[in-house]
């Protein structure tokens, strides 16, 4: 890329940055001295933990960016980070720490859904707001029960809709599933089940895999003798690495689908060979350098692309959703207003379910009704070739 234009989309991101904070502005010094302090809990340890360790450079890179771009009124990001070990009442302890802390603004939990789910209850009495970036409906519905508790990430029954146009596109007539037997899966199966339908397209065979399971052979082995067209892997980023191993071992000839819930890095390592022509439905960020940087929402995820990747070598699909959840505490405590020297967590939440943000994930708008905030229109196909992915087409 030239100077020239390099310096454009840096300048670009910058507007976005700082548009999003525009008009919060706090009138005292001692508002603009405190820390805004936002709460992670994250799988650092145990079977979610590489989702749950890109999530933490995620969070810890756009901290450091928010806090030197003088969007925040000259306050600065104060991250707090504990390890749940992918274990629900870790998570629900975490939680109770987090919200007894009179500091913490709001809480970002990591891709777990049990651990959100859980955490409901605790979150609502404490009043905390928390955005919780696993995959499940029932982390942020029904919305009556769930007032303190907001979703960012891909929704079953979007990434369900997508797979099953682009299935019916290619002309697919029958698909077998192998899904992860937790909140998601079931739920991806019943949703992904309702639009094959719709599209006179036929689900036979399915297996459900445990999400702690370090070998799916057996169940992949199973479908791929049925001899489906195509094999749709609903599953945590790591099993689907394995089930797209485990299909060419199996001399499997159709076609490979992955839901949005399965994205984990860019550049497809071992299973690169596996995967080949495989398709993903996922945002456009995984591949933004695919698109050109025609608006400054593009120019800003093309930037963060870039600077993720420059930091660490690669980049992680799930990264930003975290990014963006950064985003959102930081402009609704700008927002939320209330005494200098008390954090207002009310104030916060009531802002966050108004939210609108053209994010570094796709457009994010959050209402009263809907606290799962990613928009249908932020996903799109993709499509592995030479060992990461691209867009299609």
């Amino acid at each position: 890329m030239s100077p020239t234009r390099s310096t454009t989309i840096a300048a670009l991101a910058s507007v976005v940055l700082a548009g999003t904070l525009t008009g919060c502005q706090f009138g005292t010094e001692n508002a603009a001295a405190s820390p805004i302090v936002i709460a992670a809990d994250l799988e650092l340890s145990g079977a979610a933990a590489p989702v749950g360790k890109a999530y933490q450079r995620a969070l810890e890179l756009k901290v450091e960016q928010l806090n030197s771009s003088g969007a925040l009124n000259g306050r600065q990001i104060k991250l707090k980070v504990k390890d749940n070990r992918s274990d629900a009442s870790e998570s629900l302890r975490n939680i109770g720490d987090f919200s007894g802390d009179s500091q913490v603004s709001a809480i970002i939990m990591g891709g777990c859904n049990e651990c959100a789910i859980g955490a409901v209850r605790t979150i609502n009495e404490k009043k905390i707001p928390t955005i919780a970036l696993a995959t499940s409906s029932a982390v942020a519905n029904p919305v009556a029960d769930r007032r303190y508790v907001f979703k960012l990430g891909p929704n079953a029954a979007d990434s369900a809709s997508a797979l099953a146009g682009e299935l019916s596109r290619k002309g697919v007539r029958k698909v077998a599933l192998l899904y992860s037997a937790d909140d998601y899966g079931r739920e991806g199966l019943a949703a992904l089940q309702r639009e094959l339908d719709k599209a006179s397209i036929k689900l036979p065979n399915k297996a459900a895999v445990k999400v702690t399971d370090t070998d799916v052979s057996q169940q992949v082995q199973s479908l791929a003798s049925r001899k489906p067209d195509a094999l749709v892997i609903w599953t945590p980023p790591e099993q689907a690495a394995l089930a797209a191993t485990a299909s060419k071992q199996a001399h499997f000839t159709g076609s490979l689908y992955f839901d949005a819930g399965t994205a984990g890095d860019l550049f497809l390592g071992e299973s690169a060979q596996a995967t080949e022509r495989a398709t993903l439905i996922f945002t456009q960020t995984m591949a933004i350098d695919d698109v050109i940087a025609t608006t400054p929402a593009k120019a800003s995820r093309r930037q963060w692309f870039q600077d993720y990747t420059a930091r660490f070598g690669g980049y992680n699909g799930a990264s930003s959703f975290a990014a963006d959840a950064v985003q959102l505490i930081a402009d609704a405590q700008m927002r939320a207003g209330g005494p200098a020297d008390k954090v207002n967590r009310d104030g916060i939440r009531d802002v966050l379910e108004t939210s609108q943000l053209d994010g570094l994930s796709g457009p994010i708008r959050m209402t009263p009704d809907n606290h799962s905030g990613l928009m249908p229109q932020a996903l799109t196909t993709l499509v592995a070739r030479n060992g990461r992915w691209r867009l299609a087409g």
